[in-house]
């Protein structure tokens, strides 16, 4: 079909291209031979009048024409997909769509548990796809290769719609033999003890507690340096060194008894954030996206802020939260 003397057939096989920067991969997503995917670009050069890709080895080079083109071409075929072919009611007792969501391991631990028990009872055919959180989040929202992504508000765009979940607050772990976690732990003493400390993506995106001394030229002394908070615990665990992650995750790091004290972050407000959930802006009416928010928001609403559990101890100057192995 050519519509203004475009063969509509070649905007899928641009998207592929866009999508997988090599020929043979790009022609197997979409079931083309790797001669039908190169005469398919020949057609496109020529259409365009532009070379749209330059080679470095195998991977294709988009040119600026064809990053230019990009976007509107993934939109119209997100539109399509959306508005016309998965045009049927959603019905989650029936589907068997599968959610492909970024987020955190600590999202995954101290939330979207309750969502995935919620969906085998509601949609026990639904399934999702976990992948942690890169540096192109954004290029993968506009392009829709995601539905939803759960992060810290502060770290999402303005590119594409979101909502609140829920609030947390950062707090100090270490280890329950640590002697220096006994007395309040005042700012000095965080400084100067040995950190494990987290980051995320593959530029090595800080945490919020790094973030903060680093935008007040303070620095701390990191001996292990970790890909997710999930991994504080261990790290901190028979050591002197300490730790910084929500409080949410260490009450559910506390209640598997791992040796593991709790203390109050000596930074401004315990640097207080909130985790929301953002989704293409094409998705913002597809049923099944609409399904999964609503259930995202009610299981949220259902959260009781951790600072009204987490009650101090008999010590009222010891500055640490009481839990169940205390």
């Amino acid at each position: 079909m050519r519509f203004k003397g475009l063969d509509l057939n070649l905007l899928v096989v641009l998207d592929a291209l866009m999508a997988k920067r090599n020929l043979t991969a790009a022609a197997r997503s979409i079931n083309l031979s790797q001669p039908a995917m190169s005469a398919a670009v020949a057609r496109l050069r020529a259409y365009f009048q532009d070379e749209l890709f330059t080679m470095a080895g195998r991977e294709f080079i988009p040119t600026p024409r064809a990053d230019g083109l990009a976007p509107a071409v993934r939109e119209a075929l997100l539109h399509i997909q959306l508005s016309i072919i998965s045009g049927e009611p959603f019905s989650p007792a029936h589907s068997d769509r599968r959610f492909r969501i970024i987020l955190s391991d600590y999202v995954t631990l101290v939330f979207f548990e309750k969502i995935v028990e919620r969906a085998t009872r509601e949609a026990p055919a639904v399934s999702f796809e976990f992948r942690p959180p890169t540096d192109d989040n954004e290029d993968l929202l506009r392009r829709g290769d995601v539905d939803l992504l759960i992060l810290p508000e502060m770290f999402m765009s303005n590119a594409h719609p979101r909502t609140k979940l829920f609030d947390d607050v950062h707090v100090c772990v270490g280890c329950r033999s640590n002697k220096q976690l006994l007395q309040p732990l005042t700012f000095e003493r965080y400084m100067s003890m040995g950190h494990a400390a987290v980051s995320f993506g593959n530029s090595l995106r800080l945490g919020m507690e790094e973030r903060y001394l680093r935008e007040h030229g303070l620095k701390r002394r990191i001996d292990v340096l970790v890909q997710g908070y999930s991994m504080l615990p261990p790290m901190v665990s028979g050591t002197e060194r300490i730790g910084t992650m929500p409080l949410r995750l260490a009450q559910h790091f506390a209640k598997t008894r791992l040796p593991l004290r709790i203390v109050e972050l000596p930074l401004p407000q315990h640097l207080p954030f909130t985790e929301a959930v953002q989704w293409p802006a094409l998705h913002n009416s597809d049923p099944a996206s609409l399904w999964m928010r609503e259930m995202l928001l009610e299981e949220a609403s259902r959260m009781v802020s951790p600072l009204a559990t987490a009650e101090p101890l008999i010590n009222p100057n010891q500055h640490e939260y009481s839990l169940a192995y205390l």
